[in-house]
């Protein structure tokens, strides 16, 4: 018979350090990367190093908070922080609210500081989809009651997020929302189905966009027209190979300084650190940093002392592992471009708090582990 038994609450400290290192080696290549940029728009060097050390600063209180909480909390409130997150997504539509950034209205202007609801969206649809399937437990593998729902709320997820567009950001929601449905134990002909309608909506979307269809052959032929649309993956990709096996040196980066890779701050950071640092280097920070974080994150779900607290931390642990691993492969072509932020490490306010919060949650989960 199995028993459990509570060990006195204590963070998971390997998880702890392992995300302080990545923030750490974050502030200092955005130091280097960002550095050109900044000079060039703002008439200092420093200007996105000093914003983004201000956002982990408000994300490091917020991962105290979210630590603290009993992650039973979330449950409590799962509903209406996806409606509100619901609310702001669409309020970004709005002319006068939303902004416009890379062709993209997926940002709100508080005057002080822009900030965007989709990385919000992120955290809200994994809390409720734990809080749902944990009460939908029994009848999981019914077709009315559970795959139905399912489906739809994946549907008006994709319906707002495209009209954004951010496709980035549906591509690593879709994937949290299929592998909590996954681990809660959703029959394989339902993922079966979920993967069919998704292949079909991927054909529809780039029907309906030509640009999307730019972005594919793009990826699959970068050479082609590399003054055009290839510029960026070509630049990227110029990047990477110039770094080698050692890296030309920390500050050293050439295409930072010609400015010819796009959102260095951002999106492209990783292309500017394998540059400077090398391929043997990035083994090391942050690819193997990423690699503990997804280890610590899912010894943490298998532990959960409850069945809400193991979807939780499987879907907070998924989301920022794929998030980083897309937005790596990306630098490197082996994705097409999305648009996405490496977390911890990017350049961004919102998505530095919210991610550092879902940390804070992981980490209340861990406090309390069943032993059998």
């Amino acid at each position: 018979m199995k028993r459990f038994s509570f060990k006195k609450p204590k963070s998971d400290l390997i998880l702890s350090f392992t995300v302080f290192f990545l923030l750490l080696f974050g502030l200092i290549m955005m130091s280097s990367a960002s550095a050109v940029v900044s000079y060039e728009t703002f008439g200092y060097n420093n200007y996105f190093l000093y914003r983004q050390i201000v956002y982990v600063i408000v994300g490091l209180v917020g991962l105290v908070i979210a630590q603290k909480l009993p992650y039973s909390f979330w449950k409590s409130i799962a509903l209406p922080f996806l409606g509100v997150s619901f609310a702001l997504n669409v309020l970004v539509m709005i002319p006068g609210i939303g902004v416009n950034h890379g062709g993209a209205q997926s940002w709100i202007n508080l005057g002080f500081f822009q900030f965007q609801p989709s990385e919000i969206l992120k955290l809200a649809l994994i809390v409720y989809l734990a809080s749902w399937l944990d009460a939908k437990r029994k009848d999981i593998h019914s077709f009315k009651n559970v795959f139905i729902p399912f489906c739809i709320l994946l549907g008006v997820v994709a319906g707002i997020l495209m009209k954004q567009p951010d496709l980035g950001s549906l591509l690593v929601i879709a994937f949290s929302m299929i592998s909590i449905y996954f681990v809660a134990g959703v029959p394989l002909i339902y993922l079966g189905l979920i993967s069919g309608g998704g292949v079909m909506a991927t054909f529809l979307l780039i029907k309906a966009a030509p640009y999307r269809l730019a972005r594919l052959m793009t990826f699959l032929h970068p050479e082609q027209d590399p003054l055009g649309v290839g510029f960026h993956i070509n630049q990227a990709l110029i990047a990477v190979g110039s770094g080698g096996l050692w890296g030309r040196g920390f500050g050293k980066s050439g295409q930072k300084y010609t400015g010819y890779i796009p959102e260095t701050p951002n999106d492209s950071i990783f292309a500017i650190i394998a540059e400077e640092l090398g391929f043997i280097k990035l083994l090391i920070a942050p690819i193997l940093l990423f690699i503990i974080f997804a280890w610590r994150g899912l010894v943490i779900a298998s532990h959960a002392s409850d069945f809400f607290g193991k979807l939780l931390a499987f879907g907070i642990t998924s989301w920022i592992t794929m998030q980083a691993l897309l937005n790596m492969a990306t630098m490197l072509s082996l994705v097409p471009l999305t648009g996405l932020t490496l977390p911890f490490i990017s350049y961004g306010g919102t998505s530095i708090i919210v991610s550092l919060v879902a940390v804070g949650i992981l980490l209340n989960i861990s406090k309390y582990q069943a032993a059998s």
